[in-house]
């Protein structure tokens, strides 16, 4: 099968994204396996909506029995206990072949360092009115896991959080086979200080982290990626607990000028597809020779590539080579996309790099690769998708703080203000607003 890039021009990419606009968030679809397996679960034909609604409901009644129950009936794993305990987490660091260790504390090491540049400890305001940073005091991180283990995910959530001050974080990922956190999620949970991992995964989970178990006290905020049942319970639990936001499939815009090099972007592009079937890969550039040398090696690589039936799904529906007028055309047609990952690659990257807008991340020359940003980079990879880098960015520190609003006025600034906050009142027709603050003027009038 031979995976090639759709070659689209301009007016084509912007109607693209007008698509992609119109048909607005999409914690992504479900296969035909995963359908009948359902079918199966449920016994009855549901979607997977309203399996996870089902699921919340379900653990908010039932606890630790529904919890186990559920993690049984998905992941076939009878799950005695809610907790990892300290010494598995001890011994699964133990277990570690050495440069695997010294790359997860290279990595915590320099994820650290740059989140702690994040840190805000001031008040904002003037002496009556002012805003405090509090730390969040309880918070859930979601890791992907099971067969497979995705330890950066422990670093990038947890690390945020810590350097926050949060008190207490909670690691929540899938058992394996044998019922266990994966061991490379357990040694990064216990290189970090983490005390409390829960093995459990899924919208099952999400529901345990937000509204609490005998053994699993509710958390403030749940931060992480997942698959598509993670993003929908996320979704549903919102308002009862915060979130970070809703992750849908990887996105990949790489804006190439002249002198990128074709191998780079190639590769920069298959290496995103890898992750979903739904991935985004597109590349912007203005240069016609090259634009088609990478499509040819693009074609090359994904062919060549161990997930290349994943990639190949992806490509079909979400990769292009779009050749463009200018550099000009090239930012607006990214930022109108606002991706997940940015990469300007070519002899004018550094130059475009002050005008580019609405991207999560945005890696500029060929030496600064999407997937290094993954591990050891320094910012987040949780990172905005479908659009909503418009509004915000990576997973930062300032996600794991609140900012409470104290007044205390002095009875000369009372004086001063209150009979603007009455005429306001007034012409709200809020009348018992209005007598609260006459109660404390006649007050001040006797004294």
């Amino acid at each position: 099968m031979t995976i090639e890039l759709t070659r689209l021009d301009p007016a084509q990419f912007r109607a693209v994204i007008a698509e992609r606009q119109r048909d607005g968030f999409s914690a992504g679809g479900i296969d035909p396996a995963t359908a009948d397996r359902l079918e199966q679960l449920f016994h009855r034909p549901i979607d997977a909506r309203d399996a996870v609604r089902e699921i919340i409901a379900d653990i908010r009644t039932g606890g630790d029995a529904a919890l186990r129950e559920w993690t049984y009936r998905i992941d076939g794993v009878d799950v005695e206990t809610t907790h990892a305990s300290p010494a598995e987490m001890e011994f699964a660091w133990d277990g570690l072949a050495q440069p695997v260790r010294n790359a997860l504390i290279a990595a915590a090491q320099r994820l650290r360092a740059f989140h702690s540049f994040q840190v805000d400890t001031l008040d904002r305001g003037a002496g009556d009115a002012w805003l405090h940073p509090e730390p969040l005091g309880r918070v859930g991180c979601y890791v992907p896991g099971g067969r497979a283990a995705y330890p950066s995910t422990v670093l990038m959530s947890v690390i945020p959080a810590q350097v926050a001050g949060v008190e207490h974080v909670v690691v929540v990922s899938p058992p394996t086979p044998s019922g266990d956190v994966h061991p490379l999620v357990a040694a990064a949970a216990h290189l970090l200080g983490v005390r409390e991992v829960v093995v459990a995964g899924g919208a099952q989970a999400i529901a345990a982290l937000a509204f609490g178990t005998e053994s699993i006290e509710r958390v403030d905020k749940i931060v992480g990626p997942g698959n598509v049942f993670v993003t929908l319970a996320k979704h549903e639990v919102f308002g009862a607990v915060g979130i970070d936001q809703l992750a849908g499939p990887s996105e990949i815009v790489v804006i190439a000028t002249a002198g990128a090099n074709p191998e780079m972007v190639a590769v920069d592009l298959v290496s995103q597809l890898e992750h979903d079937p739904l991935a985004w890969a597109v590349c912007l550039t203005d240069d016609a020779a090259l634009a088609e040398s990478i499509a040819s090696r693009f074609a090359e690589v994904a062919g060549d590539a161990a997930r290349h039936e994943i990639i190949g799904m992806a490509a079909g529906k979400h990769a292009a080579v779009v050749l463009c007028a200018s550099a000009g055309d090239m930012t607006t047609l990214a930022a109108a996309f606002a991706p997940e990952h940015l990469s300007l690659q070519g002899s004018a990257a550094e130059a475009l790099r002050d005008s580019v807008r609405n991207a999560g991340a945005v890696f500029v020359g060929s030496m600064s690769p999407v997937s290094i940003g993954d591990y050891i980079a320094g910012p987040n990879h949780t990172l905005p998708t479908q659009g909503a880098a418009r509004y915000r960015g990576p997973l930062a520190v300032m996600d794991f703080v609140r900012w409470p609003s104290f007044v205390q006025l002095s009875d000369a600034e009372f004086d001063a203000i209150a009979p603007v906050a009455i005429s306001l009142a007034a012409a709200e027709g809020l009348a018992a607003h209005e007598a609260a603050i006459r109660a404390r003027m006649r007050v001040r009038q006797r004294s």
